[in-house]
């Protein structure tokens, strides 16, 4: 069956999408009478790309995105076609130093995205999240991730806790961030294979995926911040294991 196609909007995206190979973009609307030398870029590799081109309106391409803020230009793509858990698994023997992000309940879309603009930065092997009560790969996230998703495998899973358990079994320990914790970031060598978890916007880690994470740990802060946006979260750590390994991963 023919996956449906999805709008992606944003300048950076729509271009990160155009240079991507693997993913097929069947149209692009642009803003008619825009003179950004940017969206002509845009025009050039979808013509390149023999994409069907289209100049519109203001009102039209608002009603393609489905936002305002789409910065004069929508694509229409067919999703990337992302790994199953099983294939994921399969490769991380011939990783040397395989990274795991988990996402426990991610529920907003731009923090999807920001995640995974991290992840593509600092070399995660794969993202992985639930079927349910998870934000999905929208416009929204990827234009959030700015072009980050043909970079990055994202993965869903139906059971966060179970397969956490299937990566303990791999010897790959299991780290938890959680504010409340007592070992800072830091303190912990993370020159290993090793799998992160990141809890909810809310409510942070469910109580079974902290119980599946060999040690938690936290961003240490100055003032009266108790916390960070899970998106900058992400970053923060995702940036200490990259500097730990010295940029090799």
């Amino acid at each position: 069956m023919n996956s449906p196609e999805a709008s992606v909007h944003g300048i950076n995206a729509v271009l990160a999408l155009l240079a991507d190979p693997g993913r097929e973009v069947t149209a692009v609307a642009l803003l008619a009478g825009m003179r950004n030398p940017r969206l002509q870029a845009v025009a050039q590799l979808a013509r390149e790309r023999r994409a069907r081109l289209r100049f519109v309106d203001r009102p039209t391409l608002d009603r393609l995105a489905g936002v305002r803020e789409h910065q004069g230009v929508v694509a229409l793509v067919a999703p990337r076609v992302q790994p199953e858990w099983p294939e994921v698994v399969a490769r991380l023997s011939q990783t040397p130093w395989p990274l795991l992000l988990f996402l426990d309940g991610i529920e907003d879309p731009h923090n999807l995205g920001a995640i995974l603009r991290s992840a593509a930065a600092f070399g995660v092997t794969a993202v992985v999240q639930t079927r349910d009560r998870s934000a999905p790969l929208s416009a929204v996230a990827e234009k959030a991730a700015a072009g980050a998703v043909a970079h990055v495998d994202l993965v869903r899973v139906t059971n966060l806790a179970r397969t956490l358990e299937e990566v303990r079994t791999l010897f790959i320990p299991v780290y938890g961030l959680e504010g409340a914790a007592t070992t800072p970031l830091h303190a912990v060598a993370f020159k290993t294979p090793l799998a992160l978890v990141l809890g909810s916007e809310g409510s942070g880690l469910r109580r079974l995926t902290r119980e599946k994470c060999d040690q938690l740990l936290a961003i240490p802060m100055m003032g009266g911040v108790g916390s960070l946006n899970v998106s900058v979260a992400a970053g923060v750590v995702l940036y200490e294991v990259f500097r730990q390994r010295g940029g090799n991963l």
